[in-house]
């Protein structure tokens, strides 16, 4: 949804004289778019499992270290629990990591990948627009970013990158949950050496299933239907024989949406073939998804004209004719060599392809129109290669585990933006993006019960962008960009240790430094578009890196059923990118400040029964300029969850609960922290569910206690107590059934 965003600024700069409430629509635009013991991090141990990601929950340790336990377990089973932290204490050494298994993802009461992760992470934070079974465009956010936490959390499948160089969010509702194995969240920036740009709030990796291992045949068919006419349907099926494999995992889903112009269509599917043998193991998935989503903007409150839409009109729309579409296509391939025991030799590389059209009109009808209306039209093709070599040797006679490799990214961007569909584009911009980067990261066991792990990285930058202005584009009011040429070099460093005090208790800690280049949309609107007397002025595409240096420690506790992490952190930042609400255009930040602490617990009180718990305390504060000491906008500081699963009988009936509460938050575009906030709240899912033989089925209701309440909302630059928010649905229902073979 990238595409529109810098239109929709500049439309409403220039007109922001006569309707002071145009900065508030520009806003809007912009928000719819938008083990008990360490086991080191770059161990590599099954060879079916290497192309699939860097930074893994290995199996298997050294030095006496217990297995981690497994994941991807059925339901039903007594695996250690959802969210699991101290069953793996995996990841990258010092940082603090959740897993999510395939179980607890179908366990979760809800189809919304952003709301199970939010669910069992602590600190994690949503920001949903539409809500609904599936939650299209709904964003995480790691350690408090706002509005520009899809900028700040890196999003990888399989350990490949989803996050493109434009400003679109990676929408997690493209991902097939049947098609997911375990989900690895590293919390803080150290992700960044190993994966580079992004990685400042931390890292969501997801890994798919590829059909290894398994029997000679299965399959699995699933339907649904639920609140707002949701209709969905699920399949999965692989296939082996002798080295070779073969899986395939797709979904449908169809919904009117809570909103009016909210209906959604979403097609996704995602194809693996393997090749695994001891010594090599090879294989090729292809992705493809399609998405077509319509957009019913926010419901405006102006006390000041006695005007509340979410009162009267919850469920209206402002903007009966926008919409955003995306179709995608991604094949990734690649192998792995064991070389020499213990030395294993890494290549894969991919292309994605992306494209995407949305269109947005200010006035009551679909008409082209000076300043009132947007078409766009962008495509993003991005190809990359990524060789490693991980080694696994003794030196000193301490366990060492090293992985080093060098990623290449090649991403060409470009974008036609003009009044209407089919009239000549006012912007042909054209960005070409290049990074080359070498990495190292090496894990030590100094000792039986400590393990160090250091690494670095250095990352080349190289971009291009100019702009194909048409002066004689029909209802063109704006001006060229002028080209850009950049190159720039930056670095990422991580240090952690991890100490076992006993088996039970575990201290970590770690130090690390990331960074994050501007995307292309930022660089798009990235100066003033409007001089004082309102005359438009060429955009430059420069911006500033964003920076940023973390420190963290904290404790794991394993014993019996209980499992207990808990960690403080400290992070502060330089050049953060963000919108300037009243200049109308992205600029660098005066330096900002995150620091908190995050809290989960599980207890598993029998093979049946299973209580989960998870906390945080989340600050995000401009630390100098005029904002210093105010909150950054859509961070609330407390934020908590509870949850229960519950076998009742033999797993033909068996019970999940998830509670999520946040406190209040800042409204986007309040920077000043004048606005009145938005209200803290919560929810409440149950599902109930079964399996016979090889039928099985679910019933969820999602916000039992039917909570009207909204999670973004975005406050006018000019009228005090003016806003737009985005209601959320009340109470929903989704029944879903099925069967294996």
């Amino acid at each position: 949804m990238s595409c529109f965003v810098t239109a929709a600024r500049r439309c409403c700069a220039g007109i922001v004289a006569a309707f002071s409430f145009h900065s508030l629509n520009l806003s809007i635009a912009n928000a719819e778019q938008l083990a008990a013991e360490q086991l080191p991090p770059v161990e590599v141990t099954n060879s079916d499992d290497q192309n699939r990601t860097r930074a893994r929950v290995t199996g298997e340790g050294d030095r006496g270290r217990r297995r981690a336990t497994p994941t991807g377990a059925p339901a039903g089973t007594n695996s250690a629990g959802p969210g699991s932290e101290a069953d793996n204490d995996g990841g990258i050494v010092g940082a603090a990591t959740t897993v999510v298994t395939a179980a607890d993802v179908a366990h979760a009461p809800t189809q919304n990948l952003a709301e199970i992760i939010a669910a069992q992470v602590p600190g994690a934070q949503i920001t949903t627009f539409y809500g609904g079974p599936i939650g299209a465009k709904t964003s995480v956010d790691l350690r408090g970013f706002g509005s520009f936490a899809t900028a700040n959390t890196l999003v990888l499948v399989n350990g490949r990158r989803l996050n493109d160089i434009d400003m679109a969010q990676v929408d997690l509702a493209t991902i097939p949950l049947n098609a997911i194995e375990r989900i690895e969240i590293t919390r803080g920036n150290s992700g960044a050496v190993l994966y580079g740009d992004n990685a400042v709030g931390g890292v969501i990796n997801i890994v798919t299933k590829n059909g290894v291992g398994g029997p000679p045949a299965t399959a699995r068919i699933e339907a649904g239907f639920g609140s707002f006419n949701t209709r969905l349907g699920n399949v999965s099926t692989a296939l082996t024989s002798g080295p070779w494999s073969t899986s395939f995992y797709g979904n449908a889903a169809r919904s009117d949406g809570y909103r009016d112009n909210n209906r959604y269509v979403q097609e996704n599917g995602v194809g693996n073939l393997n090749y695994t043998t001891p010594g090599l193991t090879a294989f090729l998935t292809v992705t493809g998804d399609n998405q077509a989503l319509r957009l019913p903007g926010g419901r405006l409150v102006d006390p000041s004209i006695g005007l509340d839409e979410l009162a009267t009109n919850r469920r209206g729309t402002s903007t009966p004719f926008n919409y955003a579409n995306q179709q995608g296509f991604g094949a990734t391939a690649g192998f792995t060599k064991t070389l020499v025991n213990g030395v294993d030799l890494i290549v894969d590389g991919g292309m994605r392809d992306k494209k995407q059209q949305s269109a947005f009109f200010s006035s009551p009808t679909p008409v082209p129109a000076l300043f009132t209306s947007t078409y766009v039209d962008a495509e993003l093709a991005t190809w990359s290669i990524t060789p490693r070599l991980s080694v696994k040797s003794l030196l000193g006679g301490m366990p060492s585990q090293l992985l080093t490799g060098v990623d290449y990214y090649d991403a060409s961007f470009r974008q036609n933006r003009g009044a209407g569909q089919g009239l000549a584009a006012w912007h042909n911009y054209d960005l070409r993006q290049r990074t080359v980067a070498g990495y190292v990261q090496h894990t030590l066991g100094v000792t039986p019960t400590t393990d160090v792990s250091y690494g670095a990285r250095v990352q080349s930058i190289h971009l291009t962008a100019r702009d194909n202005f048409d002066p004689a584009a029909p209802f063109n009011a704006d001006i060229g960009a002028l080209p850009l040429r950049s190159d720039e070099t930056q670095y990422a460093l991580h240090l952690g240790a991890e100490h076992r005090v006993s088996d039970t208790v575990a201290l970590f800690g770690r130090a690390a430094r990331a960074f994050r280049t501007p995307d292309v949309d930022e660089r798009v609107s990235s100066g003033p578009s409007f001089d004082p007397f309102f005359n438009p002025l060429p955009q430059t595409f420069q911006l500033k890196t964003q920076t940023s240096q973390d420190i963290e420690g904290g404790l794991r506790i394993r014993g019996g059923g209980l499992q207990m992490q808990s960690s403080l952190y400290l992070m502060d930042l330089t050049n953060e990118i963000h919108f300037n609400p009243v200049l109308f255009y992205n600029t660098n930040l005066d330096p900002t400040r995150r620091y908190g602490s995050e809290t989960s617990i599980s207890y598993r009180i029998s093979d049946a029964l299973l209580l989960r718990s998870g906390m945080a305390y989340t600050r995000a504060v401009f630390r100098e300029g005029i904002w210093a000491g105010n909150d950054v906008p859509l961070v609330s500081r407390y934020t908590a969850s509870a949850g229960v699963t519950w076998n009742i009988w033999q797993n033909y009936l068996v019970l999940d609960a998830t509670a999520r509460f946040w406190s209040e938050r800042r409204m986007d575009n309040d920077q000043a922290g004048t606005q009145k906030p938005i209200p803290a709240n919560g929810t409440i899912d149950l599902k109930v569910s079964g399996q016979y033989e090889r039928y099985f089925w679910s019933f969820s209701v999602n916000n039992v206690l039917n909570a009207l309440y909204y999670d973004y909302a975005i406050a006018s630059t000019f009228t005090d107590g003016r806003f737009n928010a985005y209601p959320l649905p009340g109470r929903s229902y989704l029944l879903k059934t099925g069967a294996t073979f």
